[in-house]
């Protein structure tokens, strides 16, 4: 078992009805719980088909070097991306941001 948290935006509701299932939605669009590497994978796939135009990350504690790891799902100005061996977060421009 290990800790994972799931952070919705632009989710519809019956996304957020599945995912309240398994996990405690403690803000809105933020749920965690203590799932086994089972669930965690019936839950990533329940996003995959439910997420819509919505964007999801997860999260999930592990032995790795940081003590994370986490994967995303829909379109996000914050994309994961692999630095020897370490997941971190690039962000990529606002779109009107060129225009101003």
């Amino acid at each position: 078992m290990a800790m994972l948290t799931v952070i919705t935006e632009n989710v519809p509701p019956r996304l957020r009805g599945r995912l309240a299932i398994w996990l405690l939605e403690v803000r809105a669009g933020v749920y965690i719980g203590d799932t086994s590497k089972k669930v965690r994978e019936m839950i990533w796939y329940q996003v995959t088909e439910l997420a819509d135009e919505g964007n999801v990350v997860m999260a999930w504690a592990t032995n790795s070097e940081s003590g994370f790891e986490f994967q995303t799902h829909g379109e996000n100005r914050r994309k994961p991306v692999d630095c020897d061996g370490q997941r971190l977060v690039t962000f990529f421009p606002l779109e009107n941001a060129a225009a101003e």
